[in-house]
């Protein structure tokens, strides 16, 4: 399928860099476009999530799909804000209401020579992981027990998405990412993960983060929303972070395409809120 330049729209999330940050395709009108097709035009656009959007019945509202190159995700954060930047563009900064598999999601859009969106997830949760399973997930990775930080145990984290959380112990650590593509994919498909959310912890708000996302035929996600959504969601539920609190994740350093998540707990919302600025890829 040869994609249409008028209708595939190219954006950065989490970026003001089109060089940086993680790229996503957004078709804002995909009427008459069924499974088969939104998938190859996001197989050949070949970033790690284009979406999909509908118009609905309600005022700024849209039904949102999200396809990976190779098949279809239940929520994509980067992607969302990626649309929602797009759409402000064309009807005006506000409120927008995305309609995803796993419910719906608000999204708020400020700002003027640069827009920035922010995401509210769907209810998360999190639940422990059996040892087996973080040992064939460090084995997968090439990574060492020993080099974990004890002090963020290994969870599974849910915002819309499952995501793996392991936390390296050092800086160097996380930035040598070198794991088996085919291994880590059968581990998460199994498991039905989206991604592994591999983090450094610089500071109590501060953090460095790789999401690997083999299941989705991408080596790594560049800037990922979803994961961190699920990630604050992490850090209230041990206790590392209570609302209301702003986080920091830099991703994307170690590809050459660096990004910035905010991440919000607020009192009494059980939602996980996600910002980031988004800019359009020229061509």
């Amino acid at each position: 399928m040869t994609i249409s330049t008028d209708r595939v729209l190219r954006y950065a999330a989490f970026t003001s860099d089109p060089a940086g940050g993680n790229p996503a395709g957004v078709v804002l009108d995909a009427t008459g476009l069924d499974d088969a097709a939104q998938l190859a035009i996001a197989a050949e656009l070949g970033y790690s999530e284009t979406a999909f959007l509908t118009a609905g019945p309600e005022h700024r509202s849209y039904t949102v799909r999200y396809f990976s190159p190779k098949a279809e995700v239940s929520f994509c954060g980067h992607a969302t804000v990626a649309a929602a930047v797009a759409l402000a563009e064309r009807i005006g900064p506000g409120a927008v209401v995305f309609r995803t598999q796993v419910g719906s999601v608000p999204v708020e859009v400020t700002g003027e020579a640069v827009l920035e969106a922010t995401l509210t997830s769907v209810e998360p949760y999190v639940e422990e992981i059996a040892e087996r399973d973080v040992a064939e997930a460090l084995a997968a990775l090439g990574w060492q027990r020993e080099e974990l930080d004890p002090t963020l145990p290994p969870r599974i984290a849910y915002a819309g998405a499952k995501h793996l959380v392991l936390a390296a112990a050092t800086r160097e650590r996380l930035a040598d990412l070198a794991y088996d593509f085919d291994r880590l994919a059968g581990f998460m498909t199994e498991r039905d993960l989206t991604t592994l959310q591999l983090v450094w912890r610089e500071s109590a708000d501060t953090f460095h983060v790789r999401d690997p996302f083999p299941v989705g035929g991408v080596v790594e996600d560049p800037a990922t929303g979803a994961a961190a959504a699920a990630f604050g969601a992490y850090l209230r539920e041990l206790g590392e972070a209570k609302a209301p609190a702003v986080l920091t994740l830099h991703q994307g350093e170690d590809l050459g395409r660096p990004g910035r998540l905010r991440v919000e707990l607020r009192e009494g919302e059980p939602g996980v809120r996600v910002s980031g600025t988004a800019v359009r890829i020229p061509g």
